[in-house]
């Protein structure tokens, strides 16, 4: 097994949601890593994107490090459910909050020599091109020797947008290498924005997040 088949990340997001939202992605973190390790696997949390209140993530990057990692990703990936009551807002009547997780590749910069990549900054566009925020936070990477691009702009962070990007662009060369077509991966930005309500791969509930067996 090789050391990329050993790592993975994972992307927690609050998909632009509420701060009940940015909550629940705070308390998805807290389990995947107490879970990693509870399964004897390394984890550690990468970076986090903090929302307005304390303690709580717009999103944020997981590393988990051992054998049969997939198989351990693959119980978290998907969208997660919180049944409860806003602490935010006592008065709402929404019980249903969700926040997504998404796997990557960590990339593999052995590889690769710093030289060899362009990073660019540009404006995150909106729908119609307006400008989801006014600073350069979207970043695009190109592979000079080959012409790979690869983007990233969902997240508010620059640093962590880089992160993404460059996890992907490894990704689309190590596919390249061994002969496989490009295959352009769905947009980061548009799961960012659009979680999937219809089928969660988990549900907790209450304040104490506790797992809602099926």
């Amino acid at each position: 097994m090789t050391e990329w088949d050993m790592i993975c990340w994972l992307q927690i997001t609050s998909g632009r949601g509420p701060d009940e939202c940015c909550w629940v992605a705070a308390q998805i973190v807290k389990q995947i890593v107490n879970e990693a390790l509870s399964k004897g696997y390394k984890a550690h949390i990468l970076q986090t994107i903090p929302s307005t209140a304390p303690d709580i993530f717009k999103s944020a990057l997981v590393a988990v490090e051992g054998e049969d990692i997939h198989t351990f990703i693959s119980t978290w990936e998907g969208t997660i459910q919180w049944i409860g009551k806003s602490m935010f807002r006592p008065d709402h009547k929404r019980k249903n909050w969700f926040a997504g997780v998404n796997s990557l590749n960590p990339p593999e910069e052995s590889h690769i020599k710093t030289g060899e990549i362009k990073v660019e900054s540009m404006k995150s566009s909106g729908p119609g091109g307006q400008h989801v925020n006014k600073t350069e936070s979207a970043i695009r990477v190109t592979h000079i020797p080959t012409g790979v691009v690869a983007v990233a702009r969902e997240e508010r962070s620059q640093h962590l947008n880089r992160k993404l990007a460059l996890s992907r662009l490894y990704e689309k060369i190590k596919q390249d290498k061994e002969g496989v077509k490009l295959k352009l991966q769905k947009e980061r930005w548009s799961y960012h924005n659009e979680l999937e309500r219809g089928n969660p791969v988990r549900v907790y509930k209450g304040s104490d997040f506790t797992l809602k067996k099926s």
